[in-house]
């Protein structure tokens, strides 16, 4: 297990179109969420410790924000030749087990990944009404232990955003497992 940083992505930088498949079937592209006044994006996969450490947490930001105009979409582009435990296949399974509340794409050409400059899984950006890059970094300051977090900059971030403050200056990398790239 290979431990990365997410790179800083200058913020302001623009949201990357897409068109995924979830694992409900349906094709997702970034206009599919512009109904929403902040869209979170994550990068995980299913086998990564810290994905599975937190997605307990990602599940209840959803929950937590559905009706506020908040959307998180996870995408998936782990190499599933070289790791088989994120297929697709198994990525149905994740969101039945882990009762994933929001749509989880499959990026096979690992193309989204790398205009996102993604490196880890959890990795994480959060774009506001224009979709310009408001705060990547970190869910919380503690990954391993959600009982002894004492900040939650995910959180604050969404907060700032739909009230239209500006969001916390400093900002923390994400960590988490290398985005298996296929060779």
């Amino acid at each position: 297990m290979a431990l990365l940083n997410s790179k800083m992505v200058p913020l302001g930088t623009e949201a990357s179109d897409f068109n995924l498949k979830g694992t409900d079937g349906k094709y997702y592209r970034l206009a599919s969420f512009d109904d929403k006044d902040v869209l979170v994006i994550v990068f995980m996969c299913n086998h990564c410790p810290y994905v599975k450490a937190t997605i307990g947490r990602l599940v209840k930001i959803q929950e937590d924000y559905r009706d506020k105009g908040v959307q998180i979409v996870a995408i998936n582009p782990n190499d599933e030749i070289s790791y088989p435990e994120d297929s697709f296949d198994n990525m149905k399974r994740f969101v039945r087990e882990e009762k994933i509340n929001f749509p989880y794409l499959r990026d096979d050409t690992q193309e989204i990944a790398r205009k996102y400059d993604a490196v880890c899984t959890p990795d994480i950006y959060l774009y506001g009404p224009s979709r310009r890059l408001l705060y990547r970094g970190r869910i919380d300051d503690n990954w391993q232990d959600e009982f002894k977090v004492t900040k939650m900059d995910l959180r604050e971030s969404i907060e700032c955003a739909l009230e239209g403050r500006p969001v916390p200056s400093k900002q923390y990398p994400s960590m988490g497992c290398s985005i298996k790239w296929k060779s």
